[in-house]
C-alpha cells in the first residue's frame, strides 16, 4: 500500500497557511505552489477537498485561504480522508471477478474480510493518533535550529 503525495501536499498547505497567516501574509493557492513546488491546478483541487471536509475556508479575491480549526484539532486522519479517500471508502479493494468454481476463489473475500477491516481500523487509529499541529511545530523547531546555524557560521567568518 503506498499513500500518494496528496496526503503531504495537503499537511503542506495547512501547515503553510497557519505560518504565513501568522506572518499576515495572505496564502493563495498559487503562493503555495511555490512553496510545494507543484501545479497551482493540484494545490486548487488539493484546496477543495479540504474546504469541503471544514478544514479551510477559500476566500476569492483578496482574501486568501484561512484555516476553520486549530491545527490541534486536526489529525491525519481527517486530512487522510479529505484527499486520500472518502471516509466510506475501504483501504483495501477486493479482485471483482473471483471464480466461483474455485473453492479458493468463491471464499477468498470473505476469508480476507475480517483481518483486512482490522488493519484499516489499525491504520486509522494511528492516523487519528497525530495532529497536524505536531508538523507545524517541528518546522518552527527547524527554522529555530536554521536560525542559530546562520548566527554561528557569522560568528566564525568574523
Amino acid at each position: 500500500m503506498q499513500v500518494s503525495t496528496k496526503f503531504t501536499i495537503a499537511i503542506h498547505i495547512l501547515v503553510a497557511t497557519e505560518y504565513f497567516n501568522n506572518q499576515k501574509m495572505k496564502v493563495t493557492s498559487d503562493f503555495l505552489s511555490m512553496s510545494i513546488g507543484s501545479n497551482p491546478v493540484i494545490i486548487r483541487n488539493l484546496m477543495l477537498n479540504l474546504k469541503e471536509e471544514h478544514l479551510i475556508e477559500i476566500k476569492r479575491g483578496p482574501g486568501g485561504i484561512s484555516l476553520l480549526k486549530p491545527l490541534n484539532e486536526i489529525t491525519y486522519l481527517d486530512v487522510y480522508k479529505a484527499v486520500e479517500t472518502k471516509s466510506t471508502d475501504e483501504l483495501f479493494k477486493y479482485h471483482e471477478h473471483p471464480n466461483n468454481e474455485c473453492p479458493v476463489g468463491r471464499n477468498i473475500h470473505q476469508a480476507l474480510e475480517d483481518s483486512l477491516d482490522e488493519i484499516q481500523q489499525a491504520f486509522e487509529k494511528e492516523l487519528s493518533l497525530h495532529k497536524v499541529e505536531d508538523v507545524y511545530d517541528n518546522v518552527l523547531k527547524q527554522l529555530s535550529l536554521e536560525k542559530v546555524s546562520k548566527q554561528e557560521e557569522k560568528a566564525h567568518a568574523s
